[in-house]
């Protein structure tokens, strides 16, 4: 079958599935349904592979470089002879390879919820919204221009909410869902600006075409470059406005504070929307735009490498103060994210200067794995203990072997530690903020050094520190759909470092290579050994050096465990300034001036028809008198002028 049919296929079928689900109601069994929702995601899995496979090996390569595939265009909407919206479907190197990140990650987060979701009333529900979320992430990832990608961005936004909030009888899932939403809708809002800005500049909305104009010398670079407002190109701000809404999607300070309250949805939803496909959309966004960035905009690149550093830090110091759980593996992501983000902040363009395209979209691939891994084995595990809390764990590495193993592996992975996949991709990153970055370089070393020393925190709180209860019940036994996932995870986490991925996924489309160099690995792996070491220390058994470390940090701790207060600061900006001071008066003036007015209107027209209502009383004999009073009263003036 032709791949570009394949490709249709990836995107229709989970609609399908969707549509199937979601409009059967009662009809359709709840076995059935999972049974769909499972065998759809699997499909598109083969078929993604299948794409994959066609793109890198047979026919995608033109001269040595993988070049861009246009599938199934057509015009939609057109404004002007020279400007129209077309929808269609694009094929190059991080397009597949994001392809294969959501099919892989959304088929083991629908497997696994076959045992996580059991008994739950909505389950067919569930699966109808876990397939809309991989649809729309696939048009995402597949859109011809940039208004079409807007469409399913926020496509995204609706099924996240929806999956948030899929319990909604707790108000704690309502107001996350909530917050989610309305913080990504300002940041969309933005992105939406700079789509207009680009799109009237260049005149088009087609990725490949704007990125042609804005790259190279002309009337459409000329005319965003030309004019301008306090001090920066039109360019310039569009750039900005559009990285605002990346930074909403992938959670970069200070849009972060939604993806930490997000985690009371399921537990699998974290690992599929908050671990390895929403998150990095806007990653995906910069790195689709990348060449009017780095060629167009350096210094806006150079904010985004700020902010990516600033954030990767940030997330990690409130990381190691956490106690539950999924919030530790949430400010993981917001960090793991920033170092994404700030790889890309750090690339240039052209031979020897995009390695740090490279090694975000390797660390972006990579991290899908391990990431969502360690979500699921946090899932397993409060399956089991019935609560997220690190207090109410400890010593289950006999009660749960597999998730044992396979979330040290995941930790290892995240950790940097050699051989497994996380410290290829990661040690691209720090060798490209080497050369590129200094600043940002040592943000990022010190960072993967607390990465290790959070998550083997993690891993001994739940895995160690209590001694093995030898009457335990093995909480795994019959779970092979929670099982299964965690261990093709756990294959993803340790080989897929050894990919030779510059070769097929590069900014230019040309092979580079990500070298490892020992020499420059010493120094990150020491620091990943050492905060592996400080955790053990302190969490493997029960002592009291962690309460003696939170006494002697005092109030930075308190800061790092109420997450700086950022939530606070929005608060009271929202409370007591946008409210009090733009809320009230606001809603005073359209209570009394606005309906002021109209009430005044309204009350003015019932009285003047009060007034003259009796005029048309119905009555003949009072029309007559009328009629006569203006026949003398015409006669009297004809009267008065002769006269």
């Amino acid at each position: 079958m032709n791949s570009d049919i394949y490709i249709l296929l990836i995107l229709l079928l989970p609609l399908l599935s969707f549509l199937f689900i979601g409009l059967s109601g009662r009809k359709l069994s709840t076995g059935m349904a999972v049974s769909v929702g499972c065998l759809t995601l699997i499909t598109t899995l083969i078929f993604s592979i299948a794409v994959a496979f066609d793109y890198f090996f047979v026919k995608g390569s033109v001269g040595g470089v993988y070049a861009p595939q246009i599938v199934a265009r057509f015009e939609w909407l057109r404004f002007s002879p020279g400007m129209s919206i077309d929808l269609g479907l694009i094929v190059d190197p991080i397009s597949v390879m994001m392809l294969l990140v959501i099919t892989c990650i959304s088929t083991m987060v629908n497997i696994f919820s076959i045992g996580y979701m059991k008994g739950e009333e909505r389950l067919k529900s569930y699966y109808a919204y876990l397939s809309l979320f991989t649809f729309s992430m696939l048009g995402l990832v597949l859109s011809i221009n940039i208004f079409q990608m807007y469409i399913f961005w926020e496509l995204v936004g609706i099924s996240s909410f929806l999956l948030i909030g899929f319990f909604f009888n707790k108000p704690s899932a309502i107001a996350a869902a909530k917050k989610a939403f309305i913080v990504t809708r300002f940041a969309d809002f933005g992105f939406l600006i700079g789509i207009l800005i680009l799109g009237t500049g260049a005149k088009t909305f087609d990725f490949l075409t704007l990125i042609d104009r804005l790259t190279h010398p002309g009337v459409a670079l000329d005319s965003l470059t030309g004019s301008g407002f306090l001090g920066m190109s039109c360019l310039t701000w569009a750039l900005i406005l559009v990285f605002m809404g990346g930074a909403g999607k992938s959670a970069m300070f200070p849009l972060h504070i939604w993806l930490p309250d997000a985690m009371e949805g399921p537990t699998p939803v974290s690992a599929l929307i908050h671990a390895a496909t929403m998150v990095v959309a806007g990653v995906f966004l910069v790195a689709r735009l990348f060449p009017i960035y780095s060629i167009s905009a350096p210094e806006v690149l150079q904010g985004i490498a700020y902010i990516g550093s600033f954030t990767a830090l940030f997330s990690a110091l409130i990381a190691c103060a956490q106690t539950d759980i999924k919030k530790v593996l949430a400010y993981s992501t917001i960090s793991q994210i920033g170092f994404m983000m700030f790889a890309l902040g750090v690339a240039g363009w052209g031979e020897g200067h995009d390695e740090g395209f490279t090694a975000s979209m390797f660390h972006l691939f990579t991290h899908a794995f391990f990431k969502a891994l360690l979500f699921l084995c946090a899932g397993s595990v409060i399956h089991a203990v019935h609560s997220n809390e690190m207090k109410d764990m400890g010593g289950l590495r006999k009660s749960m072997p597999i998730t044992h193993i396979t979330f040290l592996l995941a930790c290892l992975a995240i950790a940097g530690i050699p051989p497994f996949s996380g410290f290829f991709s990661k040690e691209a990153i720090l060798s490209a903020a080497a050369h590129g970055n200094p600043p940002v370089f040592y943000v990022g070393l010190f960072t993967s050094a607390l990465t290790s020393f959070y998550m083997f925190r993690l891993y001994f709180s739940i895995f160690w520190s209590k001694p093995v209860d030898a009457h335990a019940h093995n909480h795994e036994k019959g779970q092979w759909a929670m099982n299964i996932p965690l261990i093709l995870l756990a294959i993803g986490a340790v080989l897929a470092g050894l990919i030779p991925f510059g070769k097929y996924v590069s900014a230019t489309g040309k092979a580079i290579e990500l070298p490892i160099h020992v020499m420059f690995s010493v120094l990150p792996v020491c620091l990943g050994l050492g905060g592996i070491l400080v955790a053990a220390f302190m969490y493997k058994k029960q002592n009291e050096i962690p309460q003696k470390v939170t006494k002697l940090l005092g109030n930075f701790y308190e800061a790092a465990y109420k997450k700086f207060f950022i939530d606070e600061i929005y608060l009271f900006l929202t409370h007591k300034v946008i409210f009090n001071l733009i809320g009230r008066p606001a809603a005073w003036f359209d209570r009394n001036v606005v309906d002021g007015m109209i009430q005044r209107t309204g009350s003015t027209s019932v009285n003047t028809s009060n007034a003259i209502k009796n005029l048309q009383s119905g009555k003949l004999q009072g029309y007559t008198m009328y009629f006569l009073g203006g026949v003398i009263v015409l006669v009297v003036l004809i009267l008065i002028k002769f006269l």
